[in-house]
């Protein structure tokens, strides 16, 4: 091999590692690029963008080109340089050659540019949008051509390309996306916990988070008007249900300004009003309604109160808008709500709480992560994994936390201590007590 033979080879095995490092920074840099922030910038006009998005929009044909021109440059580059190595040393120049190749392919054609692109991905992809179409375009069909032949190699075999697709519906997806920032520091705790309400309005229902029928404030509508008007003044709330012969006849819902004004076109003469006229008509919801759809019929009736029906159109409980936004937002509480929790946490790093209190949001205050399928109260989760109602001073081990009872009243359990395990204790026992 002649002087200018061996520049040209060497050229040439120049050539083919920048080649390959373009191929395997793109495909890197394309793979982790964000769509929303491609999307986003293709929406503000971004011409680069929008070309990214065409790419990704066929990605196995992009990924095909890119192994496809990957490999024959990098092949390339191993046959000019065992070429220029034999010219060199002889026999032993292949020996020279596979090594010098090994290094250069691995330091420059693959660690340093996927190095590059998965640190900026956004950036380089942008940067290389337009020679990565021209790539594609040019080696787009022999990569089809590649992927029809090896799905007609695995179809024997019961083998499916599409198999190792992400099973995962885009909420989980999502979920599982904001509790891996979160746990990377890059996403607080709040913003996760409203991200996942936000995810869980469709999968929750209004039975879920409605205030219960033992623990709704109502007014008997018989009693003399002046006892109505201190009743609805004396209570936190601005709505309050009116109920006749038995707490489960509700006839209408008190509107606490409707009542003041009535009482000031009155004079302030309380006896001369008539209650019940004043009340608002009762609007009842099943209980198997979803918070999403809850929340929409809320905005298209333009009301904030319903109260909750069984199957049998028993009344379990009522639900308010604030309910639902208290699922997103976390608690909202003004200078009228009443301050009881529920939730006392003890200097040991146990909590003491009330039966009644929800799972969500006993997770939500301490940062835990007890399941909330199978009973939506911390007293029903004790009740469902003992498979019956303990008495007090029982205590359970499950799901990393140990439960005891306190104390019960009747058929309810009234207050439990929850103790966090080690992770060194057994995660489950039988009953202790």
């Amino acid at each position: 091999m002649d002087f200018t033979e061996f520049w040209f080879a060497a050229g040439i095995v120049l050539i083919a590692l920048i080649l390959s490092a373009f191929f395997a920074g793109a495909e890197t840099a394309f793979t982790a690029a964000s769509r929303a922030r491609m999307l986003s910038l293709e929406s503000a006009g971004n011409r680069r963008a929008t070309l990214v998005n065409r790419i990704l929009d066929e990605r196995e044909r992009f990924i095909g080109a890119m192994l496809i021109g990957y490999n024959v440059v990098a092949i390339g580059a191993s046959a000019f340089t065992a070429a220029v190595f034999t010219s060199l040393f002889g026999r032993e120049g292949v020996l020279y050659a596979t090594a010098a190749t090994s290094v250069l392919v691995i330091v420059f054609a693959q660690v340093l540019p996927k190095t590059l692109s998965i640190n900026n991905p956004d950036r380089i992809a942008l940067a290389s949008a337009r020679p990565v179409a021209y790539a594609v375009g040019l080696l787009g069909p022999m990569a089809l051509a590649v992927e029809a032949l090896v799905r007609a190699m695995l179809r024997p075999f019961g083998l499916s390309i599409d198999a190792g697709r992400s099973i995962l519906t885009p909420r989980e997806e999502i979920r599982g996306q904001v509790a891996l920032l979160h746990r990377e520091g890059g996403v607080g705790r709040a913003e996760r916990d409203m991200l996942g309400g936000l995810l869980d309005l469709n999968e929750l229902t209004v039975s879920e988070v409605m205030v219960h029928r033992t623990k709704m404030r109502t007014i008997d509508a018989s009693l003399p008007s002046e006892e109505i008007v201190r009743a609805v003044l004396a209570s936190p709330y601005t709505r309050m249900p009116l109920w006749r012969d038995g707490h489960e006849n509700i006839v209408g819902v008190l509107h606490a300004k409707d009542l003041l004004r009535a009482l000031d076109a009155a004079g302030g003469e309380a006896a001369s009003l008539k209650v019940e006229a004043l009340a608002l008509e009762t609007w009842f919801v099943p209980g198997t309604t979803t918070l999403r759809d809850q929340l929409k019929a809320f905005l298209a009736r333009k009301t904030h109160f319903a109260l909750v029906v069984d199957e049998y159109g028993e009344v379990m409980g009522l639900v308010t808008l604030e309910d639902i936004l208290e699922e997103i937002v976390g608690e909202i509480a003004d200078e009228h709500d009443v301050a009881v929790s529920g939730l006392r946490p003890q200097s040991d790093g146990s909590v003491h709480a009330d039966g009644g209190v929800p799972i969500r949001d006993l997770n939500r205050a301490m940062d835990w992560n007890l399941p909330d399928a199978e009973a939506t109260t911390v007293a029903g989760l004790v009740i469902h994994e003992a498979r019956s109602i303990p008495d007090a001073g029982t205590a359970f081990n499950f799901h990393g936390f140990r439960f005891q009872v306190l104390r019960k009243a009747k058929n309810r359990i009234t207050t439990l201590r929850i103790t966090p395990l080690p992770p060194s204790q057994p995660r489950r026992n039988d009953a202790e007590g």
